[in-house]
């Protein structure tokens, strides 16, 4: 299985001292103890960011999941016209985010914030990023990734003016974090709280037809 790109430099140093650790056996025994943290280090590393290949099929009525994890809530939290999902991502998910529709990057916003828990309701005033993607007919959906309380790293792979299709991975957010996607409130969601969901695999919604 692939991993993507910002695991290469801990992989090679969970390897190298893995290495050292191995050969410096001879001289000590403590170093069984370096051997068991860099070889824990690498194992997970090569877990977390992973890079799965996804079964991407989805057409211009349908609305994908932007991210793995957890549906921990649909609402739309004082917005008049806008309804917004919220997924968790705890650190057994692929942190991979994916666009949930065609269309071209609009504008992305980072925001710093507080360390609340990925899965808190607090967690929305978190450290976090906006991509918003504008799609053709009106259709439009922003995916905001949230940092968790400890780490606080967020990447992005597009930028604005891109044009994305259903499916292609937009950023990463390193280890237990939050996902919201906003939609328009007429969207027909597919998806319940509480159910599991899979980027770039999940039918999240449909587009109303007008």
């Amino acid at each position: 299985m692939k991993i993507v790109r910002e695991a290469y430099l801990v992989v090679l140093l969970s390897l190298t001292g893995l290495c050292f650790s191995l050969y410096a056996i001879r001289f000590s025994k403590l170093s069984y103890i370096l051997v068991f943290l860099f070889l824990t280090t690498l194992v997970f590393s090569l877990y977390f960011f992973r890079d799965p290949k996804r079964n991407i099929q989805f057409s211009e009525d349908e609305i994908a999941s932007p991210a793995d994890g957890t549906i921990i809530s649909i609402s739309n939290e004082n917005f008049s016209d806008i309804l917004v999902v919220r997924i968790f991502l705890s650190v057994f998910d692929v942190h991979l985010q994916r666009t949930p529709i065609n269309g071209k990057v609009k504008d992305i916003t980072f925001t710093p914030g507080k360390f609340h828990i990925a899965y808190k309701p607090q967690a929305k005033d978190n450290q976090r990023n906006i991509i918003k993607i504008e799609g053709e007919n009106n259709k439009w959906a922003w995916v905001e990734q949230i940092t968790g309380a400890i780490a606080r790293r967020i990447v992005s792979y597009v930028k604005v003016g891109d044009y994305v299709k259903t499916g292609d991975k937009i950023g990463m957010i390193y280890f237990g974090s939050q996902v919201a996607l906003y939609l328009p409130k007429d969207v027909e969601l597919k998806v319940s709280v509480g159910d599991k969901v899979k980027a770039g695999e999940t039918l999240l919604g449909l587009w109303k037809k007008n």
